[in-house]
Parts: structure tokens; C-alpha cells; sequence
């Protein structure tokens, strides 16, 4: 019987900062858009410019941030990168005009995108390695529960107190939070072997797993369109003005349950299984979302794509993982962030676009086309392409 304990100390303090860096940003995302509306009179196609802009800087800093963690001593690097995210997060409350909010919200892309990658590699590092699927699913968790409560709390702190400096200010003491309870965590000390070969894209992006990373960015491009439009969408085309606390409390009590069910199998080590469940869920909850037009087909879909993300999103992790060397962790972890930030970029531009020239509804049905097309290229190539470089031979 394995003995080896997942739920250690150290582990139990990465799940912590991981909460609070996604608690943090869900905290005032849905209302950006609003926010950026009503206090500084941004257009519908300039509200998508500057929330992509976030996506886009973290996009950037990825790959790079993977080399720093491969390359230099973890704690270190995960450190300056919280430290850098609690500085940003507080510039938002001296933002005066939409050119400084859009200034900063583009540069705090930045250290958000390498805390992330940081703190996930840290997590794999403090890990047995017996339990490392189990806990790689697991660690989701922390940002399941964050973005089930956060949203919520965003609009009832809003609706409460009609004040976005509230909101701000909550986030930046919870980004503190987490800087604290990482600067407790005892990181194993590993020898850093120096690359000594000629500076190539391998030491930024995993290319071993570049079609997993292909099909996570056109997961990652729906989701960008559905959580950055949801809250005027449901407004204007559902008359739902309270809603949206409510649809990302359903969607991610869907992820958080399937995260608990899927677990057993990612321990069994059937990756392929539950990527390839997860997104049959989750296009039918596109679906449902798209051409049911009904407060129930709203909130039933809200259920599908969070019990489908919480399927596909560790087995992702897992298969990208499971191509990578052991030294080229941080850099995997970078490959499929910056993989799910691209999809995120260009679901906000094209979300824009789309919904400034002919309305939220066609943007919607734009989402869940390339959602069916992320499920398609799953079965017929990426499968394949996994179980052809995986290098741990008990994964499936």
C-alpha cells in the first residue's frame, strides 16, 4: 500500500498561494467589463482590447518564466514574482484614467503568468512521486473553489458598496495572503544543471508536446469569450442582471466535482480518458449555453463546462507533463499556460470583434464551434500524439 502522504505541509501552503493568486483575479473580473463601461466610457471592442492585454503580457512571460524556474533556484524566482503581482494589483486603485488602467492591467500580465507557472512547478516538486497525477489534479482544487466564490463575492461587495476600490483593495490583501504562506514552504534543493547549448525555442516552450499545446488554446480560446462576455451577454440577451456569481458558482462546483470523480482514474493513469470526457461535456454545455436561450439552459450549461473543464484541465496538465524531461517541468507548466493564455487572448479579441459588429450571441456561437473543433482534433491527432512521446509508460 503507498504510504506516501499527498496532502503535506508544503503542499497544502502552494494550494494556498494558488487560491489566492485566482481569488484575486475572479474577485473583479466579471465586472470588468462594467467597470471599464460605466467609469471610463470604453466602447465594447476597446473593453476587449484592454482585457486582452492581461492575457497577452502573461502570454509573453511564460516562456521565459518556465526557463527562470528551470534554470534558477524556485523559491527565489516564485517569491519575486508574488511580490511583483502584490505591487500591481495595488496600482489599480491609483488608475485615474482608462489609458493608466490599461497600462497596468496590461503589465500586471506579466507576474500573474509567472506565479502561475512558479507556484504549479513548486507544487510538482514538493510532491511524492508516486502521488503526482493525483496531486497535479488536486491542486486544481485551490483555483476551482477560488473562482466558485470569488465571482460572487465581487458583485455582492459591488452591489453592497457600489465601489471598485473595495474590490481592489480585497485583492490585494488576499495577493499578500499568498505571498506569505509561499514564503513558508520548505522547496527541496535540486542541482542546477547548466544548459550549456545554444540559446533555442526548447528552452522556452516544451515543442515535444506542441499539439497538446495547440488543443489547450482552443479550449482555452472559449473559455476566454464565455467568462470576459458572460455578465453582459446574460444583461442584454437574457435580461439576467444578477446572475453571474451564480453561473461561476455552478461552473465551478461542476469543476470541483469533477476534479474529486476524476481523480480515481487519473491515479489509475488514464490521462486520455478524461480529456477526452471532459470535452464532450464541455461542448455540450457550449451548446446548451449557445442555442438554449433560457435562464435554465443558462445556468444547466454553467454545470456541463465546469463538470468538463475539471475533467480535461488535469489531463492536459498530466499529458503535457508526461512528455517533458524531469528538468524541463517549469517549462512544460509555461508551454501549457501560455497555450491556454493565446486561446484566452484571442477569445477576448475575437469575442470584441465579433460582438461589436454584429452582437454577443454570434460571438457565443463562434465559441462553441471551435470548442466542437478542440474536441475533434482531440480524437483524431492529439490522442495519438500523447500516447506516441508520453515517456512515463503507466499513463494512458
Amino acid at each position: 500500500m503507498d504510504k506516501a502522504v499527498l496532502w503535506n505541509k508544503n503542499y497544502n501552503k502552494v494550494m494556498v498561494t494558488n487560491f489566492c493568486l485566482y481569488f484575486a483575479f475572479y474577485i473583479t473580473m466579471p465586472l470588468l467589463p462594467l467597470y471599464l463601461s460605466e467609469h471610463f466610457g470604453a466602447t465594447k471592442d476597446t473593453i476587449g482590447l484592454v482585457l486582452a492585454g492581461y492575457t497577452v503580457t502573461a502570454l509573453l512571460f511564460r516562456p521565459f518564466s518556465g526557463y527562470m524556474v528551470d534554470s534558477f533556484n524556485r523559491k527565489k524566482v516564485l517569491l519575486l514574482c508574488l511580490a511583483a503581482n502584490c505591487l500591481f494589483m495595488g496600482s489599480y486603485l491609483v488608475a485615474g484614467s482608462l489609458f493608466l488602467f490599461t497600462l497596468f492591467r496590461t503589465l500586471h500580465g506579466g507576474p500573474f503568468g509567472a506565479c502561475t507557472v512558479a507556484n504549479s512547478t513548486v507544487a510538482i516538486d514538493v510532491l511524492p512521486p508516486s502521488r503526482r497525477n493525483e496531486g497535479i489534479g488536486f491542486y486544481g482544487l485551490s483555483n476551482n473553489i477560488a473562482t466558485a466564490i470569488a465571482p460572487g463575492i465581487g458583485i455582492f461587495i459591488y452591489q453592497q458598496t457600489d465601489s471598485f476600490e473595495w474590490l481592489f483593495l480585497i485583492a490585494l490583501g488576499v495577493s499578500i495572503v499568498g505571498l506569505a504562506a509561499d514564503a513558508m514552504v520548505d522547496v527541496p534543493l535540486k542541482e542546477i544543471v547548466k544548459n550549456k547549448a545554444k540559446i533555442s525555442l526548447d528552452r522556452f516552450l516544451l515543442t515535444r508536446g506542441w499539439m497538446i499545446g495547440a488543443n489547450v488554446a482552443l479550449v482555452g480560446f472559449c473559455y476566454g469569450v464565455l467568462s470576459n462576455y458572460l455578465a453582459i451577454y446574460g444583461k442584454e440577451k437574457l435580461g439576467i442582471t444578477n446572475g453571474t456569481g451564480t453561473y461561476f458558482l455552478i461552473l465551478s462546483s461542476g469543476l470541483i466535482a469533477s476534479r474529486l470523480l476524476g481523480n480515481r482514474t487519473l491515479k489509475k493513469g488514464l490521462i486520455t480518458h478524461n480529456c477526452g470526457l471532459g470535452l464532450l461535456l464541455s461542448s455540450l454545455g457550449y451548446g446548451l449555453f449557445v442555442f438554449c436561450q433560457h435562464p435554465a439552459g443558462y445556468y444547466i450549461s454553467a454545470l456541463l463546462i465546469g463538470l468538463g473543464n475539471g475533467h480535461l484541465w488535469p489531463a492536459f496538465q498530466n499529458m503535457m507533463i508526461g512528455v517533458a524531461h524531469h528538468n524541463e517541468r517549469g517549462t512544460a507548466n509555461s508551454t501549457l499556460l501560455t497555450a491556454w493564455d493565446l486561446g484566452i487572448g484571442f477569445g477576448v479579441l475575437v469575442g470584441g470583434f465579433v460582438a461589436e459588429h454584429t452582437d454577443y450571441h454570434q460571438a457565443f456561437v463562434v465559441m462553441f464551434a471551435i470548442h466542437c473543433l478542440a474536441a475533434l482534433l482531440f480524437y483524431a491527432k492529439t490522442k495519438r500524439f500523447f500516447r506516441g512521446r508520453k515517456l512515463d509508460s503507466n499513463q494512458s
